[in-house]
């Protein structure tokens, strides 16, 4: 039996935080368990001796021990002597974990983060691309996409002009293989992935090469299977989950009935702790918080005061301590106190995935009659906007959530028989073409780039080969991007918060609209969408001033292995005839399902 003598100084009983706390000496390790009569800790360091190392009781069912000789990689766990019974617990807070039924593991917080000082670009310019990484990157050895492998996709991404990606849940969770919406361990990084040693050497990787990292968190419920923390010290009521959840009507979730107390002081400390956690130690620019409603409202009905207020703490204190950090919400309920901030009553978000957006814009690019694709709809996702800032929408046409569970990718809902055809690219990319010029911050999901088809499932890795087989549609979305963030400038209109639809035509579907910054050459941008199966010809649209107009990108230009090519004019001059509402006015072309970007060039 091996004795560990824990240390009682008063510097270390005095030492504050929470789970496991390595330091000079050895490690020290405190674990909130109120219903508990008895806990000692069993390691590596320990020969698993239950008897060896016992925690001493402190206030608020907290326990603490200092153990000199513990020290970081060792494998431990708890065991709670709770009336007659014993219990087996890892760390609720472990940072690492063998695996979600395992062991938790002292992790190692030392990295070396050299001279990573790395910004998110303004809100106006980001670029975001989801990511899950058990599919983005999967060899064919892997049973799962590591953070190695994504770091080796991490220059495709700058090619193509991403600035930033969001990282799907990494939270462990059961088994090897999720969408990562199934967090058992919230403190630690999940074990196939490389841990968190890998999603450091990611977020590093990912700076060095000036992409920001934003991650997905998931605190509308926990688990709901390998959940240690269920009955962590075996109180509960209603046969409910205990001390971390509701034990009442408030638990349950579509996820399960575990749903996390917001209103007990220890509970919002955890989630309050776990947010800080990614900000923090692994440097993340951001947080996604999976869908706020069910934080916010039991069902969507029954309000949630506490999980509201909750959010609303979490988010100040980081942009306080973190500003410039982008903190988006799930919630897809149009609320505009979303992304109000708390002294108007808001939750303090920066932005919002906008329903008002994907699902309008999906709805119009799959219809498969031309006479039934409806503008308003088309107008309405453009347009739409959350208080007085365009940027407090995140906008998208496919998402994990819109490409899964009875929903495919955009090209395989157009054409499900041939989604690499003709008419599924140029409708897909065309509403890529409508997001990427809208006001907002646009998001990819990843291989919507060369056109991955059929639906998203966390067995199926991304299909690298149709980088090759879809050069054109890689390179259309490269220019798309370019475009929106101005590269060249001639398009500073498209980081604008302003947007005008001065143009519409039912019959033929076509639309066209202003964008700009502060106005004038280099700056306003004319955008012409044709949602038409013809070409149109010699067509006359208002223009905001006279002088020359030239074509910056055209979706139906041959370099993008364009299916519908039709005579496109380059340069537009513009003739003082007013139109639309403006003072000058020119005629073009446009080919079918397709978009065009014009402007001026910048005075000298």
């Amino acid at each position: 039996m091996a004795t560990v003598t824990p240390s009682t100084s008063d510097q270390t009983q005095a030492q504050p935080g929470m789970g496991p706390m390595p330091h000079e000496h050895g490690v020290a390790f405190r674990l909130w368990a109120p219903h508990a009569d008895q806990v000692s800790i069993v390691g590596t360091f320990n020969d698993w001796d239950p008897l060896a190392t016992p925690l001493t009781r402190e206030e608020a069912g907290q326990w603490f021990v200092d153990i000199p000789n513990a020290k970081a990689g060792d494998e431990y766990r708890y065991v709670l002597q709770c009336g007659d019974k014993e219990v087996s617990r890892m760390d609720p807070r472990a940072r690492e974990v063998t695996n979600s039924v395992g062991n938790s593991v002292v992790h190692q917080t030392q990295f070396d983060w050299g001279d990573d000082d790395y910004q998110l670009p303004p809100w106006n310019e980001v670029i975001i691309y989801e990511m899950h990484l058990g599919t983005f990157n999967r060899t064919d050895e892997d049973t799962v996409g590591t953070f190695a492998d994504a770091i080796h996709r991490l220059d495709h991404l700058v090619h193509l002009g991403v600035n930033v990606v969001q990282l799907m849940p990494l939270c462990e969770f059961a088994g090897n293989i999720s969408w990562g919406y199934n967090p058992a361990q919230i403190f630690a990084v999940e074990s196939s992935y490389g841990g968190p040693e890998g999603l450091k050497r990611f977020v590093k990787a990912a700076h060095k090469r000036g992409i920001g990292v934003i991650q997905d968190v998931v605190y509308n419920h926990f688990g709901p299977s390998d959940l240690d923390i269920w009955q962590f010290d075996l109180w509960e009521e209603n046969g409910k989950g205990g001390i971390y959840f509701y034990n009442d009507w408030r638990s349950k979730t579509p996820w399960g009935d575990t749903r996390p107390d917001y209103g007990r002081g220890e509970v919002r400390q955890f989630i309050y702790d776990n947010a800080m956690m990614w900000v923090n130690d692994y440097h993340v620019d951001g947080l996604r918080y999976d869908m706020t409603l069910y934080m916010r409202s039991v069902d969507g009905n029954d309000d949630l005061p506490d999980g509201w207020s909750l959010a609303q703490w979490i988010n100040r204190d980081i942009q306080e301590s973190k500003p410039g950090t982008l903190l988006i919400a799930e919630d897809l309920r149009t609320n505009d106190y979303i992304t109000k901030d708390a002294g108007q009553g808001g939750a303090n978000f920066s932005s919002q995935w906008d329903a008002e957006f994907v699902h309008p814009i999906r709805e119009v690019a799959k219809q498969p009659s031309d006479a039934g694709r409806d503008l308003d709809k088309l107008i309405h996702a453009i347009t739409y906007r959350y208080n007085i800032n365009s940027f407090e929408r995140v906008i998208y046409t496919e998402s994990h959530d819109e490409v899964a569970n009875g929903k495919q990718r955009l090209p395989s809902e157009i054409t499900p028989e041939a989604p690499d055809d003709g008419y599924a690219r140029h409708r897909s990319t065309l509403a890529a073409g409508v997001m990427l010029t809208s006001p907002g911050i646009p998001m990819l999901f990843q291989g919507q780039e060369f056109l991955q088809d059929g639906w998203f499932q966390d067995t199926d890795p991304l299909d690298w080969s149709r980088v090759e087989e879809f050069p054109g549609v890689v390179l259309l979305y490269r220019d798309l991007i370019h475009h929106r963030l101005n590269h060249e400038g001639v398009t500073k209109g498209l980081i604008g918060q302003d947007v005008l639809v001065h143009h519409r035509n039912d019959e033929k579907k076509l639309i066209a609209f202003q964008r700009w910054y502060d106005h004038g050459p280099g700056d306003d941008v004319i955008v012409v969408v044709n949602f038409s199966h013809e070409a149109v010809e010699d067509y006359t649209i208002g223009l905001p001033c006279g002088g020359n107009w030239k074509l910056r990108f055209n979706s139906a230009a041959s370099v993008y292995n364009a299916t519908f090519v039709s005579t496109t004019i380059a340069e537009l001059a513009a003739e003082e005839q007013p139109c639309d509402g403006m003072t000058h006015s020119a005629s073009f072309s446009i080919s079918p399902y397709s978009l065009l970007i014009y402007s001026q060039d910048p005075e000298s």
